[in-house]
């Protein structure tokens, strides 16, 4: 079922205003940020706590110029972010530029790179690379087509972006949360209302059943 965020991702929300998420959990936590005010309530909370916490620690003491060197760094930083960067030039796509804010430029720039791989019959997916040693991929699901039925070698986020997906344990729409393990056997479907987009974070790959799963072990994926 949707998952409620106040409840079941509140350590999620601490540890991303502690700046200790990982940065796959980041940008989906960014990314619902931006379909789902909840969530950016929520967030805000855990960056007042965790900001109230750190005013109760103990001040360290600083090294000589070591306020210097700071300064110099947000400086270094600054210069970096504002020079031209042929990287940042992204490829035009025109759905994945509809993506929010937090996905777009990693989901073009995967978009750029390699291009969209076929999964099945109107399934697509994009691998992005965010800096995380967790397997980050966006799915382009057309209405009425099914991912091939799998289970998962460990746990799975999927956050849909946009329009929706059915599975066994209920529909999920845009700004929802859905979480499988390795107990979990499930086959998404789209909703007929339009294209989806759902990004999924996980520490595991899918294992497919049926026809697939043959396929992958005797590929020795």
């Amino acid at each position: 079922m949707p998952t409620s965020p106040a409840s079941a991702f509140g350590e999620l929300y601490s540890a991303y205003a502690a700046g200790r998420l990982d940065p796959a959990f980041a940008l989906m936590l960014e990314t619902q940020s931006m379909l789902r005010p909840q969530v950016r309530q929520a967030m805000a909370v855990g960056e007042t706590v965790s900001g109230l916490m750190l005013e109760r620690d103990q001040p360290a003491a600083m090294s000589a110029n070591s306020g210097a060197r700071a300064l110099a760094m947000i400086d270094e930083m600054e210069a970096a972010a504002s020079a031209p960067d042929a990287a940042l030039r992204l490829p035009e796509e025109p759905e994945l530029s509809e993506l929010p804010e937090p996905l777009r430029e990693p989901a073009l720039m995967a978009y750029g790179d390699m291009g969209w791989q076929n999964l099945a019959s109107g399934i697509r997916r994009l691998g992005l690379d965010v800096g995380s040693a967790l397997e980050v991929e966006l799915y382009r699901i057309q209405p009425g087509a099914r991912v091939p039925r799998h289970t998962h070698g460990g746990q799975e986020f999927t956050l849909v972006v946009s329009g929706g997906f059915t599975d066994e344990t209920g529909s999920y729409g845009p700004g929802d949360m859905a979480i499988n393990g390795p107990e979990d056997t499930h086959q998404p479907v789209g909703d007929a209302d339009g294209i989806c987009y759902a990004l999924a974070v996980r520490d595991s790959g899918l294992r497919f059943t049926g026809v697939m799963g043959l396929v992958q072990r005797l590929l020795g994926k």
